[in-house]
């Protein structure tokens, strides 16, 4: 039962998403309707479930954790969870734990998170305008976010800051952002717009701003030179001469990254998604549930789902049409 998890691409999946809750104190006009029904609590996976379904997969392979949501930081009690799973990182069977947050309660958790061994923290952030942050967070406070990520870099951890590319909304702000980074030591990813759930009055092909673009931009006002690394993300590299700065750049539509994905996402209600961009998932809470002390049938219907992971997404923005189009929001996979 210990033989690692290879999909029937002999890609090995090394690396879970673990959504810990679909609740979020912002309301991103991309990701979320400005009222939201939540799952009733029932439903979620306990902090102890979670550790177990966790465990489990490090078990069997997964050398990397990424927190998600919603946002995580809002679930009650979540930092004992991270308090716990560090027990696998001191054995050496988990390399990296770490999250993807908003980053407006960094600056409460930034000290214990680092103290569970948290060492890189990616921060959702699209705008460096106070007025426009209010607007496309629908609740958000961006001076709290900026404290919390002055707070994370304070304790020692590496911050990525990861931009949606907005057409219409931060073009402008490319430099600035850019150069916000670039003075605090903090890596910047952009990414594409996803076509994932219903959000109201927000036209996706309106939003939809192509990182081709976003790239040939850099390339008028810096040295762009293509990098060959990969960091075990769907990220494309590349470096800033002038700055000596790394610029990520995560494509789904403009370019499929599919053929090098190692990762599955965990819901909090412990459904499995094999890929953000198909709709086929396995249940694990039932197996989770249904044997409290024999982690056996949940390793198996892991391998079994690993078994149907697809090649490759169904993302589609050609033809002014979109195909492909996932009915669930973001925040219900945590991205």
């Amino acid at each position: 039962m210990n033989a690692p998890l290879i999909d029937p691409f002999a890609r090995a999946i090394t690396y879970l998403r673990v959504s810990v809750t679909d609740r979020c104190d912002f309301r991103c006009v991309y990701c979320m309707s400005e009222n939201m029904t939540f799952l009733p609590k029932k439903e979620l996976l306990t902090l102890e479930e979670l550790d177990r379904m966790c465990s489990t997969f490090v078990g069997l392979g997964v050398e990397k954790l990424r927190i998600t949501g919603g946002e995580p930081l809002v679930r009650k009690g979540i930092m004992t969870f991270f308090q716990s799973m560090s027990r696998h990182l001191d054995a050496g069977t988990l390399k990296e734990l770490t999250l993807t947050t908003n980053g407006s309660q960094l600056e409460r958790f930034a000290a214990d998170l680092y103290a569970a061994g948290v060492r890189r923290v990616n921060v959702s952030l699209d705008t460096l305008d106070e007025q426009k942050f209010a607007d496309i967070t629908r609740w958000g406070r961006l001076p709290q976010v900026l404290r919390g990520i002055d707070a994370a870099l304070a304790v020692g951890m590496r911050v990525k800051l990861n931009a949606v590319a907005l057409k219409n909304f931060n073009e402008d702000e490319l430099p600035t952002i850019t150069e916000w980074c670039a003075a605090r030591g903090v890596d910047l990813t952009w990414i594409e717009v996803m076509p994932m759930g219903d959000i109201g009055n927000e036209d996706r092909l309106d939003q939809y701003w192509s990182l081709k673009d976003v790239r040939a931009r850099y390339a008028e006002h810096y040295t762009v030179t293509d990098l060959a690394e990969r960091t075990g993300g769907p990220a494309r590299y590349v470096r800033l001469e002038e700055t000596g700065q790394k610029i990520g750049f995560i494509t789904p539509l403009s370019h499929n990254f599919c053929e090098s994905c190692n990762r599955v996402r965990l819901t909090c209600t412990g459904e499995l998604f094999m890929c953000l961009g198909q709709e086929d998932a396995a249940d694990l809470r039932a197996p989770l549930r249904a044997h409290p002390e024999d982690d056996a049938p949940l390793q198996e219907a892991i391998r079994a789902a690993i078994a149907r992971k697809p090649k490759g997404h169904d993302f589609d923005y050609s033809r002014q049409r979109l195909d492909g189009q996932m009915p669930r929001h973001m925040s219900h996979t945590g991205g």
